[in-house]
């Protein structure tokens, strides 16, 4: 896979990620399990979305 995902793109969706996994741990709120989808993104440099569009 090549890296697809900028230095600031990458920052912001580990700081997101990381931010609702926090919220779905400590807040009780389900849904922000959902943080693990742009943490897993900004982590591994790739966005599988970004060559479709």
């Amino acid at each position: 896979m090549k890296c697809n995902v900028g230095g600031i793109d990458r920052g912001a969706r580990i700081a997101l990620g990381l931010a609702l996994v926090a919220l779905a741990f400590f807040g009780n709120q389900p849904w922000a399990y959902l943080g693990a989808i742009p943490l897993v993104t900004g982590l591994a440099g790739f966005c599988p979305l970004y060559p479709i569009f």
